[in-house]
Order: C-alpha cells, then sequence, then structure tokens
C-alpha cells in the first residue's frame, strides 16, 4: 500500500439502521431514513479486507503525525476508514487528533487501580473532541460545495463545544456557519469561540433539546446543512478516539473505556471504532464500555436501569456538565446497540461527585473538564463495586480541555458553591507582602499538607 496514494475503489455509504437496503451516497444531503430513523455509515469491508491488518497497521503508523496532506492528521491518516472517496485537497483539517494518553499513576493509586489512563481529546484545536467529527463534516460540505451543491451555511444546536467545532473548521474552509446555544448555560469560554471564529450566533431562551429542534426546521426547510451528531459523518471521525488508543497502547486493547454522554454520539463512535478494527483483525478482543452521565442529565442511565426495555426523555436539569445537559438525546437507540454489544453498563454522578472528582484528580497533575469529572466519578464508583479490578487497564475518555470550564473550578476552590462544603478546596493565600507573615503561613502550610 502506498501511504500518498488516493483510493477511489473503497466505498463508504449512508445506510438505515433498520433496513440494510436503504442507501444513500455520502454526497447525498440525507440524515434520517425514510421512517425518520438514524442512518449509519457503512463501509465496503470486503474492499478493505483486501489489505491485512498488518498493513493497515503499517500504513496508519507511516501517515501519523507526518507533514503529508491530509494524512497526518489523526483523523485522516485513516482517510481509508473515514471518507475514502473524498478529494484531499477538499479535506478540512487543523491536524487533529492525535492527543496523548496520560498516565494517570498517581490518581490511580489512590483509586486502587494500577493501570489508569486518561486520553485527553480536549488536547485539540478548539478543545474538545468534536474537532475530530467536525473536520469529517465540513471536507464533505466543502466536497459538496465544489460539486455545484447549493448549501447556504452549516448549522447546529449545541452546549458548546460542536459549536466551536463547527465555526472554526468553517471558518477555515469559508463556509458561513449558524449556531443555536441555550442563553446563559454555557460557558463564557464556549461561547466566545463562535463568535470570535465569525459564526452566526443565536443566544435562545430554550435548553439544547429546543436548540435542536430548531436547527432541524432550518435544515429541512432552508437547506441549511444540518452538522449535529444525528449526521452520521460525524461518527466516522470520532470513532477514531477507539482505534488511536488501541493503536497508542501498541495495539493492546483495554479492559474498560468510561465516557461521558449527552447526546449519545461519542458512545457509539467509540464502539463502531472498535468494530472496524475487530472485524478487520487489528484486535482479538473487545473492551467493556460504561458511560457516564449527570445524575441532572441521566435518561439512559434511568433506562439502563430498566435492562434499556424502555427509553424516555427526561427535561434535564442544570449541571456544572453544561455539555451534556441534555434529557432527549437522538443517538440515543446506536448507544444502547453499543452498550449491549460491549457487555456496557451505565453510571451516573451527583453535583457534587461531579466537582469532588475533578478537584481530586486535578491534585494530581491533571486539569479535567466537568464532563471528565463525571467519567471519573463513575469509574470511582465501578472501582468501589468491584466491577473494575485493581489490574484492570482502565481509560477514561476526557473530553474537553478544562480551561473552557473555569467558573466551576473557581466557585469550588472559593467555597461558593451552593449547598456543598468542598472536599479539597485550595483558595489562593490574601497576605500583606510581609516576609515574616509569608514565611510563618508557608511553612505552617507545608506541614499541614504533608499531614493530610
Amino acid at each position: 500500500m502506498n501511504p500518498g496514494t488516493e483510493k477511489p475503489h473503497y466505498r463508504a455509504w449512508f445506510e438505515s439502521l433498520d433496513d440494510s437496503e436503504e442507501r444513500y451516497g455520502l454526497d447525498e444531503i440525507v440524515y434520517t431514513d425514510r421512517n425518520g430513523g438514524l442512518l449509519q455509515v457503512v463501509h465496503d469491508m470486503e474492499e478493505l479486507k483486501k489489505s491485512s491488518a498488518a498493513e493497515w497497521k503499517s500504513l496508519f503508523a507511516s501517515r501519523r503525525g507526518g507533514s503529508q496532506w491530509p494524512y497526518g492528521s489523526g483523523v485522516w491518516c485513516m482517510k481509508e476508514w473515514i471518507l475514502p472517496e473524498i478529494h484531499s485537497d477538499n479535506v478540512v483539517s487543523m491536524y487533529e487528533g492525535n492527543t496523548n494518553l496520560f498516565w494517570a499513576e498517581r490518581f490511580g493509586r489512590e483509586l486502587g487501580v494500577e493501570d489508569l489512563w486518561l486520553k485527553l481529546c480536549g488536547n485539540s484545536h478548539t478543545g474538545s473532541f468534536k474537532d475530530l467529527g467536525m473536520t469529517v463534516l465540513v471536507s464533505m460540505v466543502k466536497e459538496l460545495i465544489e460539486r455545484g451543491e447549493d448549501i447556504p451555511a452549516v448549522a447546529c444546536a449545541s452546549t458548546g463545544d460542536t459549536s466551536a467545532a463547527l465555526a472554526a473548521y468553517a471558518a477555515a474552509a469559508g463556509i458561513p456557519s449558524v449556531v443555536f446555544l441555550p442563553k446563559g448555560k454555557i460557558s463564557m469560554a464556549q461561547l466566545i469561540q463562535p463568535v470570535a471564529n465569525g459564526a452566526m450566533v443565536f443566544a435562545l431562551d430554550t435548553d439544547f433539546d429546543g436548540c435542536m429542534e430548531l436547527v432541524r426546521q432550518v435544515a429541512e426547510k432552508d437547506g441549511v446543512y444540518l452538522a449535529n451528531s444525528m449526521n452520521s459523518l460525524r461518527v466516522e471521525g470520532q470513532k477514531t478516539i477507539a482505534i488511536e488508543i488501541v493503536q497508542q497502547f501498541e495495539w493492546e486493547v483495554p479492559d474498560w473505556l468510561v465516557i461521558p454522554g449527552g447526546n449519545l454520539g461519542n458512545v457509539s463512535a467509540l464502539a463502531k471504532g472498535l468494530d472496524m478494527m475487530f472485524e478487520m483483525g487489528l484486535i482479538n478482543r473487545r473492551p467493556r464500555i460504561c458511560l457516564a452521565q449527570a445524575e441532572s442529565a441521566n435518561p439512559l442511565y434511568l433506562s439502563y436501569l430498566k435492562d434499556f426495555e424502555v427509553f424516555e426523555p427526561i427535561a434535564a436539569r442544570a449541571t456544572v456538565a453544561s455539555a451534556i445537559q441534555i434529557g432527549n438525546p437522538v443517538s440515543v437507540k446506536k448507544a444502547i446497540d453499543a452498550l449491549r454489544r460491549y457487555d456496557g453498563v451505565v453510571e451516573q454522578a451527583s453535583e457534587a461527585e461531579i466537582m469532588e472528582a475533578c478537584a481530586r484528580a486535578d491534585r494530581t497533575g491533571l486539569f479535567n473538564c466537568p464532563h471528565t469529572g463525571v467519567a471519573i466519578a463513575a469509574t470511582t464508583k465501578l472501582v468501589e463495586r468491584g466491577l473494575i479490578k485493581s489490574s484492570d487497564r482502565v481509560v477514561v475518555i476526557s473530553t474537553a480541555h478544562g480551561l473552557k470550564f473555569v467558573d466551576f473550578k473557581l466557585n469550588y476552590h472559593n467555597m461558593t458553591v451552593a449547598d456543598m462544603v468542598p472536599d479539597h478546596p485550595n483558595p489562593p493565600i490574601e497576605l500583606p507582602a510581609d516576609y515574616q507573615q509569608v514565611r510563618d503561613r508557608m511553612l505552617s502550610e507545608i506541614d499541614r499538607r504533608a499531614k493530610t
């Protein structure tokens, strides 16, 4: 296989989840099947299997992090498994992916897990894993426009991170973008990202689900291209998280993957990456998956308690994990299917548990967003229940950079969180600029902290 060669004989298409005979080209503007169900991207696996697992591993490794466009990207180094027929000139990439695994050795020891890792997906251009899916979607839109499609803009509903990724990639491609945000329910750092990148930003008096209903309407009635995760092109980029993790472990599969979930496209993407590796022979076993939800926005957790026999949307309540404050996730069917295939569990975390998990992990060198805190809190519970063993290799998917969510950390450490006394506060110590006072306080603090 030649790393620089286009492979037009590799094919992929949209397909109904319920009817494999219902298919559409990836260059068709379609988001659901005839019955309103979600679509999935399906690859010509028989064609892909003509190359061996060893050849694919070698090809991906030879491209990753290099300078040959666009293959250095952590997504586009796997181009044949993503959008095989797109022309490389239409790829819109910021060399997303290739994010590091953080060996949380000290934190793992505290939890009783010998081999705990965090996949820092927030170490990306816009600070979240959403870049991985958006590079694929915006690249496809650019190709459609090049072919003459009349697409006036690309739009999304968002609780913050999706809008940041869409605005940045659309700006790089020169494509207008529109984002619908729930007013007052995202961090200032998240709000300023699409504003700075030139998106048309609507802050609406509703929640995410209300924004989602509006973006569906403008997509249907006004020809604006829909960029939310119900568009399964996004999953194609996000599935590379799973592939990249296994590649970083020299193609050894972890025992557990723990991921926070709101709209639930991420867990189905994780499973899809694992599915492809398993079917292609790159791996020979499957990990277990834990999907973590905030207690204030936990419809999948409630369904899990009933063995997924019933799923009922809820009115999501306010949570510090604002990006997953979603009560009616569009990818629920895909998520349930993924969890069933991967012997999955669903866990929840209260607001106090989220903040304490972040603070405790931050004390060991991390700097977690609240959504990662949900996943860490869930991991802690699974360890305490004995479901995760001390010898298991566990990877927590950190979905965004902590710098996008500093307000909740400031409130925690300043001890201004309502109805909560923090366990690990560390407020700044305010003193006069006097050596003796500073010295005395410093030495007493060193002594106190050595005893805790």
